[in-house]
């Protein structure tokens, strides 16, 4: 068995990703947990102005409606990489301007809340249509009836909208979070320590760039997966109570 280790060179790959010095494991485990930090924070960030846009869109004003069409579209239309640049570096830049005219020195902006704050942007917008297309899915009835019971407009939303709206939304919020977590690579541009820049130092450092970018992308997979039962969970437990639908000729 150790003969065919070193065959095929898997004994040096091995020392590489090992968790102790001289391997890399430990940094790639870093990147990995700061990545995860970020797509949760981008996540959940997005979530919360997908929610306001999307009741926005359907319940606003004509102005509200207009700004946050030209919101998603923008978003959705401009690539996540050029919107990362400009929100990082825009955004600092108003930062640091602003607390210089109140009478502060320049602000350093910690990366983690960055990287949420830019992703958050990205990811709210297509939250937003995705949580307008699981409202809209709701039957109008359960509207009507809360509504009949003299429900307020916040305890409607609350009992009624969120829970009903949650399986029709599940399925794209899935894939919203793999895309907040493989968008998270795209923030190495700008210099955060996440999983796909400790690749790339350790396969710099090494020159082994197939064993390293392997082992991320491995690494990947495995939240991939991961995501997938516990959404499937989630899907599961918000359609409890629905009737399910049966196979033909069964």
């Amino acid at each position: 068995m150790e003969a065919i280790i070193d065959a095929f060179g898997l004994s040096e790959s091995l020392a590489l990703l090992s968790l102790s010095p001289p391997g890399w494991g430990s940094n790639l485990l870093r990147g990995l947990a700061n990545s995860l930090q970020i797509a949760f924070g981008a996540f959940g960030f997005g979530l919360v102005i997908g929610l306001f846009g999307a009741y926005g869109k359907l319940y606003g004003g004509p102005i509200l409606r207009d700004l946050l069409a030209v919101y998603t579209t923008v978003v959705r239309a401009v690539p996540e990489l050029v919107l990362i640049l400009i929100l990082y570096y825009v955004g600092s830049d108003l930062i640091n301007q602003l607390a210089t005219a109140m009478g502060y020195g320049r602000v350093e902006i910690n990366g983690v809340a960055a990287g949420i704050w830019v992703l958050g942007i990205v990811q709210g917008a297509y939250s937003t249509e995705v949580l307008r297309g699981a409202i809209q899915a709701v039957p109008p009835g359960q509207i009507e009836a809360a509504r009949a019971f003299g429900m307020p407009p916040l305890m409607l939303m609350r009992r009624v909208t969120i829970p009903a709206m949650t399986a029709f939304a599940a399925p794209g919020l899935a894939n919203l979070w793999l895309i907040a977590t493989k968008d998270t690579a795209l923030l190495a541009i700008v210099g955060f320590n996440e999983l796909t820049l400790e690749t790339k130092q350790a396969a710099s450092s090494t020159r082994a760039y197939f064993t390293f970018f392997l082992a991320a992308g491995g690494l990947y997979l495995i939240v991939t997966l991961f995501s997938g039962v516990v959404f499937a969970r989630v899907e599961k437990w918000a359609r409890r109570g629905q009737p399910t639908l049966k196979r033909a000729g069964r």
